[in-house]
């Protein structure tokens, strides 16, 4: 084959062209103009602004379109946006700004995105409005729902802490737990726990970012750590972003179930099934989930057993009398209910002394087992046994093409790995926009393929 050589210089040639006939036709910002209205927005911000006072503002449509570009292509900050946009016809086009046209300086599109946007619910309407779009496509299927949690780098150093004394806060479910315990006291000729006046609540030690004190120091391993933020999220078997609730990243996903629940059953209270994994077995989420009369679906969970010691499914609980079965058939009974909601039962030591299992039983100095029995484990006990359907073994198989997948294309295309702003509030609301993107980008794409 010949070399072959460009002729002439065409960096000064002069066309007659509109921005419209270069922007492809099937480019994603195409798609998204086609089905998605931005008119609604104006409805959305206009109790933000004044009517009759002051200098016109930019546009509010296209200072959300800017963020929708940020985050729909994972530019690293806005003012990368910034230069992306002067150079790049498709998001002139799409922002409806001539080739010539000058744009805002980036700063005063910060102060209007964060002052007068960053502390209201206009993020999450626009999320909304995205979603009930897809649900009225017939996109979404919110029956069979999606839960796990990931974590995102906040922008704050891990050598630069504090050490922070906190009040430590009960858990939710602490009263409909108290009752639970005293009604089986109760039952058991035992006395009821009395609730105390607790004037010094307890407290804990934190480590705090000077910078950024919502974010919380999370620990991979003993050598690796970092301040981040944790995000649970619910999505159904289509990959739509159902809700979301965002946390300190040393919170467990656990904790975060019963917000994140009551965001998503609020959209959606038709729910059937809740898939998550082993970080969300807990007898609270199971009993929670029965008493609503959705199916949890949760993995296997190996024992944390000792090695050499029996596995707890090797003691066998009798209901009918209310005590455990050891290997050796000897019994262990019930000897009270503590606050904390567990049903200790012991075994006799003067048994278990000469038993030949002792070794593998227990390494206690008394030569004593302890078994502890949650009082809703009952509920964990359900979930276990509808682990074994082939209905919970075929949904559970879709995570990794679901939720997991969610959370990678937040991180590798939509720039959310780590976070640039500081606050509950501002990450919060990146988090959200960046959702409704991904929502958008997948309602945009099949709607134009379906066309």
């Amino acid at each position: 084959m010949m070399l072959g050589k460009q002729n002439g210089n065409h960096r000064d040639q002069v066309t007659m062209i509109s921005l419209d006939a270069l922007v492809p036709k099937n480019h994603l910002l195409r798609k998204i103009d086609a089905v998605m209205d931005f008119e609604y927005i104006y409805n959305l911000v206009q109790d933000l602004y004044v009517v009759d006072n002051g200098r016109p503002s930019i546009d509010p449509v296209v200072i959300i379109k800017i963020a929708i570009i940020k985050y729909l292509f994972g530019i690293r900050s806005i003012r990368q946006t910034f230069k992306e946009i002067e150079t790049n016809v498709a998001y002139r086009w799409f922002l409806n700004i001539g080739l010539e046209e000058p744009l805002p300086h980036f700063s005063t599109f910060g102060k209007n995105y964060v002052k007068r946007f960053g502390e209201t619910e206009v993020f999450t309407q626009i999320f909304n409005r995205i979603l009930y779009q897809a649900c009225d496509a017939g996109y979404v299927n919110p029956e069979e729902v999606f839960i796990d949690g990931s974590h995102i780098k906040a922008s704050a150093n891990k050598n630069k802490r504090m050490k922070v004394i906190v009040k430590q806060e009960g858990r939710i479910f602490t009263e409909a737990l108290e009752a639970e315990i005293n009604a089986q006291r109760e039952a058991e000729g035992l006395a009821p726990i009395k609730k105390k006046e607790e004037n010094n609540p307890k407290e804990k030690i934190l480590t705090k970012s000077p910078v950024d004190p919502d974010a919380g120091m999370f620990y991979k391993d003993h050598f690796n750590r970092m301040f981040c933020y944790s995000v649970n999220t619910a999505c159904d078997r289509n990959g739509f972003v159902l809700g979301m609730h965002l946390s300190s990243g040393n919170i467990h996903d656990s904790v975060n179930f019963d917000p994140l629940l009551t965001d998503v059953t609020r959209r959606f209270p038709e729910i059937k099934a809740i898939v998550a994994d082993a970080g969300y077995i807990t007898p609270h989420i199971a009993k929670t989930c029965l008493d609503r009369g959705i199916r949890p679906m949760l993995p296997y969970k190996r024992p944390m057993t000792g090695k050499g010691l029996f596995r707890r499914h090797e003691y066998v609980y009798d209901e009918h009398y209310d005590e455990y079965l050891c290997p050796a058939n000897e019994r262990l009974h019930l000897t009270g209910i503590r606050k904390d909601g567990y049903r200790y039962y012991v075994s006799d030591p003067k048994v278990c002394e000469h038993c030949k299992h002792l070794s593998q039983c227990t390494r206690s100095s008394n030569h004593q087992k302890v078994i502890t029995r949650h009082v809703w484990r009952s509920a964990l006990e359900e979930a276990e046994h509808l682990r074994h359907s082939r209905y919970n073994r075929e949904l559970y198989s879709l995570r990794k093409e679901t939720v997991e997948r969610v959370f990678a294309d937040m991180k590798e295309k939509h720039g959310l790995r780590y976070t640039h702003y500081r606050g509950l509030g501002k990450v919060h609301s990146e988090v959200m926009l960046t959702f409704a993107c991904m929502n958008l980008k997948k309602l945009a794409t099949w709607q134009w393929q379906g066309a």
